[in-house]
C-alpha cells in the first residue's frame, strides 16, 4: 500500500469535497476536512489543504488532481433571491458512509406557513444536534411538515448494490421520495425542489433519465442544503432519527452493538456477527461491499 500527499488551494479543497462526498465516511480525524474511501483508496484531506491518498495505486487518484483533471463538480446557478422564505421541498439522506444500518431518504415539503415554526422546535443542521435532540425532534416534525421517507436496509441494499453504484441508487430514492411527496401534497406544487448536493447535476440527471417517474423541473442542487432551507434540514433529522432507530433494533436483534461509520470498531462488531452466524447473519445487518467485509473476515480466520 503506497502513500501520496498533494497540496490544494482552498477552492480545490472545496472541489474535493464535494467530488468525494458520495464516499466519505464519518471518522474523527484532527484538523481533517473530510475522509472518503474510493475504489480501495482512502483519501483524508486536512483543513491546511493537504490531501493524504493510501492505498494500492493510488498516484493514480492522486494526480487527477496534481494534473488539474477531474472535472469539477459545479452548484447549479445559484439560489433565487430569498430562497430560504420560499415553499419547497427539500430532501437528504443518512447512512450511505456507514457499514452497518439502513441507508435512509426523506423529502419534506415545508412551505411559508411552516418555517417560523419549524425554527421554533430548533430545527437546524442535525450535524449541530445531539443524537438525543435528533430524536426527539423527528416525531415533532413528522406532526408538522409533509414528508415522505424511504429505508433500504442492508439486506435490500446488498440485493441492488451490484446493479447501482452509490450515486445511482441515491439518485433513485431521491426521485421517488420526491415523487411521492408531490403526490402527497397535490394540488399544491412546491416553488422550487432541494437537494443535498451529492453528485454533480448532470450526473444526477443522467441517471434520472432511466426512472419511469422522473422529477425534473424547478430543481436545485447544493452542498449543506440545509443551511439554504429548513425544508432539507428538517429531511435530514427525519433521516438521522430513523438511522439511529434502526441501528439500535438491528443491534437488539443480533445481541451485539452495531456502530455507526465505518472504522475500526465497525470491523471488529462485524467479526463478532460472523462468528455468531457466519457472512449470512451479517448481510442482514451490514453492507457487504464495505472493505470491514474483508477486514472481519480475516480477523474471524485469525
Amino acid at each position: 500500500m503506497g502513500t501520496t500527499v498533494v497540496k490544494l488551494t482552498t477552492q480545490k479543497l472545496k472541489d474535493a469535497a464535494l467530488y468525494y462526498k458520495p464516499y466519505t465516511t464519518p471518522r474523527k480525524i484532527p484538523y481533517a476536512a473530510f475522509f472518503a474511501k474510493k475504489d480501495g483508496i482512502t483519501i483524508t484531506a486536512y483543513n491546511s489543504g493537504k490531501v493524504m491518498f493510501q492505498g494500492d495505486n493510488e498516484e493514480k487518484e492522486a494526480s487527477l488532481w496534481q494534473n488539474g483533471q477531474v472535472d469539477k463538480p459545479k452548484h447549479t446557478a445559484s439560489l433565487p433571491a430569498d430562497f430560504a422564505q420560499k415553499s419547497i421541498i427539500g430532501s437528504d439522506e443518512v447512512g450511505n458512509g456507514s457499514y452497518f444500518g439502513p441507508l435512509v431518504v426523506c423529502a419534506v415539503y415545508a412551505d411559508k406557513t411552516h418555517l417560523k415554526p419549524l425554527k421554533q422546535l430548533g430545527v437546524k443542521d442535525s450535524k449541530m444536534l445531539s443524537d438525543t435532540q435528533i430524536l426527539t425532534l423527528a416525531p415533532k416534525i413528522k406532526e408538522l411538515v409533509p414528508y415522505q421517507k424511504l429505508v433500504v436496509t442492508p439486506q435490500k441494499y446488498n440485493q441492488i448494490q451490484p446493479k447501482y453504484n452509490a450515486v445511482h441508487m441515491k439518485v433513485v430514492l431521491h426521485n421517488q421520495c420526491i415523487q411521492l411527496l408531490l403526490q402527497k401534497i397535490s394540488p399544491k406544487v412546491p416553488e422550487a425542489i432541494l437537494i443535498d448536493q451529492f453528485a454533480k447535476e448532470t450526473t444526477y440527471r443522467k441517471y434520472l433519465k432511466t426512472e419511469e417517474n422522473p422529477v425534473t423541473q424547478n430543481l436545485y442542487f447544493i452542498t449543506k442544503g440545509e443551511q439554504y432551507h429548513l425544508a432539507v434540514a428538517a429531511a435530514s433529522i427525519i433521516c438521522r432519527a430513523e438511522f439511529l432507530d434502526s441501528l439500535k433494533q438491528q443491534s437488539q436483534e443480533v445481541g451485539i452493538e452495531l456502530p455507526s461509520g465505518a472504522g475500526s470498531k465497525s470491523d471488529k462488531q462485524a467479526a463478532k456477527v460472523i462468528k455468531k452466524g457466519g457472512v449470512e447473519l451479517l448481510a442482514h445487518h451490514a453492507k457487504l461491499h464495505f472493505k470491514n467485509t474483508e477486514k472481519a473476515k480475516k480477523m474471524v480466520q485469525n
